[in-house]
């Protein structure tokens, strides 16, 4: 036989050993909703540890090597998880929205609020987003979320995410304290900049400010400067800073609009380490804003502390053929961690809903943010 038959018949071996399987799993997962049935009545917890091993072990000791005894170790594994998934749905059926009803996406003259002042990245995004809106500054990133959250601002526009540094951590955790929702993202590039007043030289240069993601995106730059990096909160209050130091020896990282809002010169341009670097954000609002043509779907869970909860809760988008697009960890107390992803898919798509339901019943928390789609 040539390969072409060769393969042909393995895949018939395969197809007719599937046939033999299916029947198997599915009487397997009729035992499985038995179970959780004599759980209920007993009031007994769903995950039994013990028994998992034993069922585990028992199976590995039909292995014939390591290989294949890590191999029959993961089968089982993702078979228990599958299991304790049907068990969920039997206890626990839900059918309730993740999101609430959406609003209509506000038209005409929005508020929108951005942290820092005029010449901020997050300023420069906004316009990119709301050309037209009426620009509420605000001096922290926390300021920016009870703005939003008491209705001052429409919407806000916040830093989530650095192409070179990674995940703002501060957003994650003030978008589960304030229960926004985000209903749109973007991605701007970031071409920092050295900025001084007039006539000061780089010889000249002491003392460097910025925001500290300014700093780490421009750690290439500073290495080896005998200058003092001194912290800000925003990158276009260190430019301002700058200009009004008064002193001959001061500079800022920031961009060029920075520079020209505050008449300082570019002493050197695109100064960050990356040549393509380019931030992340969100835009926050106290209501959803979704239709069947937004993709993207941001989520917040946590899964009890053992081995394996996390993977239970992930199987599920392997099994409906989810783009799992970015997995964030930030702590909840002392040993405790929060998850933030983002998933490709619409919240009003049927089979999407399906696979939250199943994830959902594999975390102690589970909560769905936000459903999007990129723009720009």
């Amino acid at each position: 036989m040539n390969t072409k038959e060769q393969l042909n018949e393995l895949r018939k071996r395969i197809d007719a050993i599937d046939g033999k399987m299916i029947p198997l799993f599915k009487e397997r997962m009729e035992m499985s909703r038995r179970i959780a049935e004599i759980k209920g009545r007993g009031n007994l917890a769903i995950t039994d540890e013990l028994r998992e091993q034993q069922v585990t072990e028992q199976a590995e000791s039909l292995a014939e090597d390591e290989v294949q005894k890590g191999e029959i170790a993961l089968l089982m594994r993702s078979v228990i998880a599958i299991s304790k998934g049907r068990q969920r749905k039997t206890l626990f059926p839900s059918d309730r929205p993740f999101l609430p009803p959406p609003r209509k996406p506000l038209r005409g003259r929005v508020v929108c609020a951005f942290q820092g002042v005029p010449g901020a990245w997050s300023e420069q995004a906004l316009a990119a987003l709301f050309p037209q809106a009426e620009k509420l500054s605000v001096e922290f990133f926390e300021d920016l979320f009870v703005a939003v959250k008491e209705k001052r601002a429409d919407y806000g526009v916040v830093a989530i995410e650095n192409s070179q540094t990674g995940a703002i951590g501060e957003t994650y955790d003030l978008l589960r304290k304030y229960g926004c929702y985000i209903v749109a993202r973007t991605w701007i590039d970031i071409r920092h900049c050295l900025l001084a007043p007039e006539g000061v030289a780089l010889s000249d240069i002491r003392e460097v400010i910025s925001h500290t993601e300014g700093f780490r995106q421009c750690a290439k730059f500073l290495r080896g400067k005998s200058w003092d990096l001194l912290d800000c909160r925003n990158t276009a209050v260190a430019a301002e800073t700058a200009a009004a130091s008064g002193k001959g020896r001061t500079a800022a990282i920031g961009s060029r609009r920075a520079a020209e809002l505050n008449g300082l010169c570019v002493l050197v341009p695109d100064i960050m380490d990356a040549p393509e670097n380019k931030t992340s954000f969100v835009v926050i609002s106290p209501e959803p804003e979704y239709d069947a043509g937004d993709n993207l779907i941001s989520l917040t869970f946590s899964t009890k502390h053992r081995s394996g909860a996390l993977c239970e809760m992930l199987l599920p988008f392997m099994a409906g053929g989810m783009n799992l697009m970015q997995l964030e960890s930030r702590p909840a107390g002392a040993g405790k961690y929060r998850f933030f992803a983002e998933v490709e898919g619409s919240i009003l798509d049927e089979q999407v809903l399906s696979t939250l339901r199943h994830a959902a019943s594999a975390c102690e928390y589970f909560e769905v943010i936000g459903c999007y789609s990129l723009r720009g």
